[in-house]
């Protein structure tokens, strides 16, 4: 790559747990021989996605080049936050190949993709392709929004009213703003819902896009780096329920950490997260916990009521042996007491 051309930027959007930390775990070490550089941006103060990311570098991706912004929305802080991080990267030696770009689960794309347009970065870097990825078995039973089926009959009783809910704001912004939807987590959902969720895909969606369907974060990365897309060019062709505003706000949306010590049992602890998303208030759940007795540290993932754990690395003799969880639901739905109180009682 020659130091006058732009190196591209591929931006990984979706909604909350659809697997988009996976998908880039997974491209870092399947990288061909490109040298990467990641950013990943968390909602919340407690970051787990970058930490993850950064314990899966390799010589093509080293940690130096796995940036973290928490506690920001990057496409909210461009001046303060997302520029800096580019023209560092871009001054890396050797530089980059390529760019990934891991958005939170509440982001709205276009106002990160209307940020490739600073005069400061705009020669130097092309948006080759923005990803959506869409949790096949969530978006199948319309989980993006609190009662899918109950919007539905109130549009149905009154069309002249609009009904929807920042999830589905949300979950459509990503998917307008999208070259390529990756339908994730296909094992889960079966062939029923696979064919449910293409059916809502297409439902939602005001342009074809190709479809692509993927189980634990494997695809070739010829499919998703190397689109050409130049979305930076094509921002007026992706609308947004945001369009003509000057910013927008997550606060719909609000996170809570809750920090504890050892747990003893992490079935107990797997079953207490289980319940506290079946209330329908919650959206997600992640983070580490320290197993008493266990020399790794527990990775916690949660989608609603959906769980998943595994030990993925020892713990650092300078780092704590504590349990930290970070909470993510709608703001008026969010009960930091309560939540707590179901965590570790």
């Amino acid at each position: 790559m020659s130091d006058l051309s732009k190196v591209p930027v591929t931006i990984v959007t979706g909604f909350l747990g659809a697997g988009k930390t996976t998908l880039i775990n997974h491209l870092i070490r399947e990288s061909g021989g490109r040298r990467l550089a990641v950013v990943v941006n968390e909602f919340g103060t407690l970051g787990v996605d970058g930490d993850i990311l950064k314990g899966c570098a390799i010589p093509d991706c080293p940690a130096e080049n796995i940036v973290e912004l928490a506690n920001g929305c990057i496409c909210c802080t461009v001046a303060d936050d997302f520029i800096p991080t580019v023209e560092t990267l871009l001054a890396l030696d050797p530089r980059p190949d390529h760019i990934l770009i891991e958005t939170s689960g509440l982001a709205l794309p276009k106002p990160l993709l209307k940020a490739f347009d600073w005069p400061a970065i705009r020669s130097r870097i092309t948006v080759d392709g923005v990803i959506t990825l869409a949790d096949a078995e969530a978006v199948a039973a319309g989980r993006f929004a609190p009662d899918l089926t109950a919007l539905d009959a109130q549009r149905a009783s009154d069309p002249s009213i609009d009904h929807e809910t920042p999830l589905s704001e949300v979950f459509e912004d990503q998917l307008a703003c999208a070259d390529m939807v990756l339908l994730t987590k296909c094992d889960l959902a079966g062939p029923d819902g696979i064919a449910a969720a293409r059916a809502v895909i297409a439902a939602e969606t005001r342009k074809p896009l190709p479809v692509v369907e993927m189980v634990d974060g494997v695809i070739d990365p010829r499919v998703v780096l190397g689109i050409g897309a130049a979305a930076e060019d094509d921002i007026a062709g992706r609308p947004s329920h945001h369009d003509g505003e000057d910013e927008h706000e997550h606060d719909d949306f609000d996170s809570v950490v809750v920090d504890f010590g050892e747990i003893a049992a992490p079935d107990d602890l797997a079953k207490r997260i289980e319940t506290l998303g079946q209330g329908g208030d919650v959206l997600r759940v992640k983070g580490y916990a320290a197993v008493a007795g266990k020399p790794m540290r527990l990775l916690v993932q949660a989608v609603g009521a959906r769980v998943r754990t595994h030990y993925d690395r020892p713990w650092r003799g300078d780092e704590p042996r504590r349990t930290r969880l970070v909470v993510i639901a709608e703001r008026d739905r969010l009960d930091p007491t309560a939540i707590r109180a179901a965590l570790t009682v």
